[in-house]
Protein backbone atom coordinates (compact mmCIF):
# COMPACT_ATOMS: atom_id res chain seq x y z
CA UNK A 1 0.00 0.00 0.00
CA UNK A 2 1.42 3.56 -1.08
CA UNK A 3 2.29 5.79 1.52
CA UNK A 4 0.99 9.35 2.03
CA UNK A 5 3.46 11.95 3.27
CA UNK A 6 0.60 14.96 2.67
CA UNK A 7 2.48 17.98 1.45
CA UNK A 8 1.02 20.94 3.32
CA UNK A 9 2.16 23.38 0.53
CA UNK A 10 -0.88 22.77 -0.76
CA UNK A 11 -3.33 23.17 2.05
CA UNK A 12 -4.77 26.18 3.11
CA UNK A 13 -2.31 28.09 4.53
CA UNK A 14 -4.37 30.64 6.56
CA UNK A 15 -5.75 27.89 8.63
CA UNK A 16 -3.14 25.04 8.73
CA UNK A 17 -3.86 23.85 11.95
CA UNK A 18 -7.65 22.59 11.15
CA UNK A 19 -6.02 21.27 7.69
CA UNK A 20 -3.87 19.24 9.35
CA UNK A 21 -6.28 17.82 11.46
CA UNK A 22 -9.05 17.63 8.45
CA UNK A 23 -6.04 15.00 6.59
CA UNK A 24 -4.35 13.50 9.33
CA UNK A 25 -6.29 9.96 9.49
CA UNK A 26 -5.41 9.42 5.93
CA UNK A 27 -1.37 10.51 5.83
CA UNK A 28 1.35 8.75 7.55
CA UNK A 29 3.20 11.87 7.80
CA UNK A 30 3.48 15.29 6.58
CA UNK A 31 5.85 16.64 4.17
CA UNK A 32 7.14 20.41 4.88
CA UNK A 33 8.61 22.24 1.63
CA UNK A 34 11.40 24.47 2.99
CA UNK A 35 12.52 27.31 0.29
CA UNK A 36 14.98 29.67 1.07
CA UNK A 37 13.92 31.76 -2.29
CA UNK A 38 18.26 31.26 -3.38
CA UNK A 39 17.48 27.80 -4.42
CA UNK A 40 14.24 28.20 -5.85
CA UNK A 41 12.75 31.25 -6.17
CA UNK A 42 9.85 30.51 -3.40
CA UNK A 43 9.72 31.53 0.31
CA UNK A 44 8.18 28.28 1.77
CA UNK A 45 8.23 26.82 5.47
CA UNK A 46 10.42 28.19 7.99
CA UNK A 47 11.52 26.80 11.26
CA UNK A 48 9.44 28.71 13.99
CA UNK A 49 6.22 28.19 11.74
CA UNK A 50 7.10 24.04 11.93
CA UNK A 51 7.72 24.39 15.83
CA UNK A 52 4.15 25.96 15.96
CA UNK A 53 2.75 23.30 13.80
CA UNK A 54 4.74 20.66 16.18
CA UNK A 55 2.09 20.27 18.48
CA UNK A 56 -0.64 20.10 16.44
CA UNK A 57 -0.11 16.36 15.28
CA UNK A 58 1.73 13.36 16.56
CA UNK A 59 2.62 12.37 13.00
CA UNK A 60 6.00 12.45 11.63
CA UNK A 61 7.04 15.59 9.71
CA UNK A 62 9.61 15.41 7.03
CA UNK A 63 11.17 18.32 5.89
CA UNK A 64 12.13 18.99 2.32
CA UNK A 65 15.12 21.28 2.44
CA UNK A 66 15.36 23.51 -1.05
CA UNK A 67 18.18 25.80 0.19
CA UNK A 68 21.29 26.63 -0.59
CA UNK A 69 23.55 25.73 2.56
CA UNK A 70 21.48 21.68 3.70
CA UNK A 71 23.68 21.60 6.31
CA UNK A 72 23.46 24.90 8.69
CA UNK A 73 19.51 24.27 8.36
CA UNK A 74 19.41 20.84 10.16
CA UNK A 75 19.56 22.17 13.75
CA UNK A 76 16.83 24.65 13.39
CA UNK A 77 14.52 21.66 11.71
CA UNK A 78 15.43 18.97 14.35
CA UNK A 79 14.64 21.44 17.30
CA UNK A 80 11.48 22.35 15.36
CA UNK A 81 10.39 19.16 15.41
CA UNK A 82 11.60 17.43 12.30
CA UNK A 83 11.43 13.71 11.66
CA UNK A 84 12.94 13.17 8.23
CA UNK A 85 15.04 15.23 6.81
CA UNK A 86 15.51 15.48 3.01
CA UNK A 87 17.71 17.81 0.98
CA UNK A 88 18.47 18.66 -2.63
CA UNK A 89 21.72 16.55 -4.10
CA UNK A 90 22.89 19.20 -5.80
CA UNK A 91 22.79 21.44 -3.09
CA UNK A 92 25.07 19.96 -0.87
CA UNK A 93 28.82 19.92 -1.50
CA UNK A 94 29.38 17.46 0.42
CA UNK A 95 26.34 14.95 0.57
CA UNK A 96 27.69 12.33 2.74
CA UNK A 97 28.62 14.74 5.36
CA UNK A 98 25.03 16.34 5.34
CA UNK A 99 24.16 12.84 5.53
CA UNK A 100 25.44 11.92 8.82
CA UNK A 101 24.89 15.21 10.99
CA UNK A 102 21.01 14.22 10.15
CA UNK A 103 21.44 10.67 11.38
CA UNK A 104 23.87 12.07 13.98
CA UNK A 105 21.08 14.12 15.40
CA UNK A 106 19.21 10.95 15.74
CA UNK A 107 16.62 11.56 12.30
CA UNK A 108 16.10 9.79 9.14
CA UNK A 109 17.88 11.43 6.58
CA UNK A 110 17.46 11.40 2.58
CA UNK A 111 18.24 13.10 -0.75
CA UNK A 112 15.64 14.06 -3.52
CA UNK A 113 17.06 14.35 -6.99
CA UNK A 114 15.98 16.67 -10.21
CA UNK A 115 14.55 15.32 -12.99
CA UNK A 116 18.22 15.67 -14.59
CA UNK A 117 20.21 13.70 -11.68
CA UNK A 118 20.67 9.87 -12.60
CA UNK A 119 20.52 7.27 -10.23
CA UNK A 120 24.22 7.21 -10.59
CA UNK A 121 25.09 10.09 -8.07
CA UNK A 122 23.87 8.42 -4.98
CA UNK A 123 25.80 5.26 -5.53
CA UNK A 124 28.32 6.18 -2.62
CA UNK A 125 25.42 6.92 -0.31
CA UNK A 126 22.85 4.13 -0.74
CA UNK A 127 23.95 2.65 2.65
CA UNK A 128 23.13 6.58 4.43
CA UNK A 129 20.12 6.85 2.69
CA UNK A 130 16.40 5.92 4.48
CA UNK A 131 14.42 7.95 1.69
CA UNK A 132 15.20 8.34 -1.94
CA UNK A 133 13.26 11.28 -3.12
CA UNK A 134 12.23 10.88 -7.18
CA UNK A 135 11.15 14.70 -8.08
CA UNK A 136 8.50 14.87 -11.06
CA UNK A 137 8.65 18.10 -11.72
CA UNK A 138 10.66 21.22 -11.73
CA UNK A 139 11.87 21.73 -8.13
CA UNK A 140 9.94 24.80 -6.48
CA UNK A 141 6.84 24.60 -9.13
CA UNK A 142 3.45 23.79 -7.96
CA UNK A 143 0.81 21.95 -10.29
CA UNK A 144 3.15 21.34 -13.05
CA UNK A 145 2.72 17.57 -14.79
CA UNK A 146 5.57 14.38 -13.74
CA UNK A 147 7.98 13.94 -16.07
CA UNK A 148 7.67 10.82 -18.48
CA UNK A 149 11.12 9.63 -16.87
CA UNK A 150 9.50 8.98 -12.94
CA UNK A 151 8.43 5.81 -13.03
CA UNK A 152 12.04 4.46 -15.12
CA UNK A 153 13.29 6.12 -12.57
CA UNK A 154 11.75 4.73 -9.70
CA UNK A 155 11.85 1.04 -10.95
CA UNK A 156 15.43 0.91 -11.37
CA UNK A 157 15.81 2.42 -7.73
CA UNK A 158 13.87 -0.21 -6.90
CA UNK A 159 15.75 -2.86 -8.43
CA UNK A 160 18.83 -1.41 -6.44
CA UNK A 161 17.56 -1.58 -3.42
CA UNK A 162 16.17 -5.05 -3.73
CA UNK A 163 19.79 -6.45 -5.09
CA UNK A 164 21.79 -5.13 -1.81
CA UNK A 165 18.88 -5.72 0.59
CA UNK A 166 18.38 -2.23 1.62
CA UNK A 167 15.25 -0.53 3.60
CA UNK A 168 15.41 2.57 1.33
CA UNK A 169 11.88 4.19 1.12
CA UNK A 170 11.36 5.35 -2.36
CA UNK A 171 9.23 8.45 -2.38
CA UNK A 172 8.00 10.10 -5.56
CA UNK A 173 7.12 14.13 -5.05
CA UNK A 174 5.65 16.28 -8.05
CA UNK A 175 3.12 15.59 -10.30
CA UNK A 176 1.15 13.42 -8.44
CA UNK A 177 -1.97 12.80 -10.27
CA UNK A 178 -4.60 10.44 -10.21
CA UNK A 179 -3.33 9.61 -13.68
CA UNK A 180 0.15 9.50 -12.20
CA UNK A 181 0.05 7.27 -9.15
CA UNK A 182 -0.91 4.05 -10.77
CA UNK A 183 2.25 4.45 -12.97
CA UNK A 184 4.33 5.08 -9.53
CA UNK A 185 3.06 2.33 -7.85
CA UNK A 186 3.57 -0.21 -10.70
CA UNK A 187 7.17 1.15 -10.96
CA UNK A 188 7.71 0.18 -7.11
CA UNK A 189 6.97 3.37 -5.29
CA UNK A 190 6.82 2.89 -1.16
CA UNK A 191 5.41 6.90 -1.11
CA UNK A 192 3.86 9.65 -2.68
CA UNK A 193 3.67 13.24 -1.62
CA UNK A 194 0.22 14.34 -2.23
CA UNK A 195 -0.94 18.20 -2.88
CA UNK A 196 -3.90 18.94 -4.25
CA UNK A 197 -4.74 15.25 -4.69
CA UNK A 198 -5.03 15.53 -0.97
CA UNK A 199 -6.49 18.76 0.05
CA UNK A 200 -8.84 19.63 -2.98
CA UNK A 201 -10.51 16.14 -2.92
CA UNK A 202 -12.60 14.45 0.08
CA UNK A 203 -9.79 12.69 1.77
CA UNK A 204 -11.50 9.29 2.87
CA UNK A 205 -12.64 8.98 -0.79
CA UNK A 206 -8.92 9.50 -2.38
CA UNK A 207 -7.65 7.41 0.39
CA UNK A 208 -10.11 4.64 -0.26
CA UNK A 209 -9.32 4.93 -3.77
CA UNK A 210 -5.29 5.36 -3.70
CA UNK A 211 -5.29 1.76 -0.68
CA UNK A 212 -7.27 -0.03 -4.05
CA UNK A 213 -4.69 0.70 -6.07
CA UNK A 214 -2.39 -2.27 -6.68
CA UNK A 215 1.01 -1.78 -6.88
Amino acid sequence: MLKCSTSLWSADLTNLGAEMRRVEPFSERFHLDVADGHYVKTLLFFPDLVAQLRPRTTKPFEVHLMVTDPLGWIDPFVEAGADIIIFCFDAAKNPGEVLRAIKSRGKKAGVSLLISEPLAVVEPYWNDLDVLCVVGTAMGIKGAGMDESVPGKIKRAREIIQQRGLKTEIEADGGIRRETVPLLAAAGADCIVPGSLMFKEDPPAMRKWLNNIAP
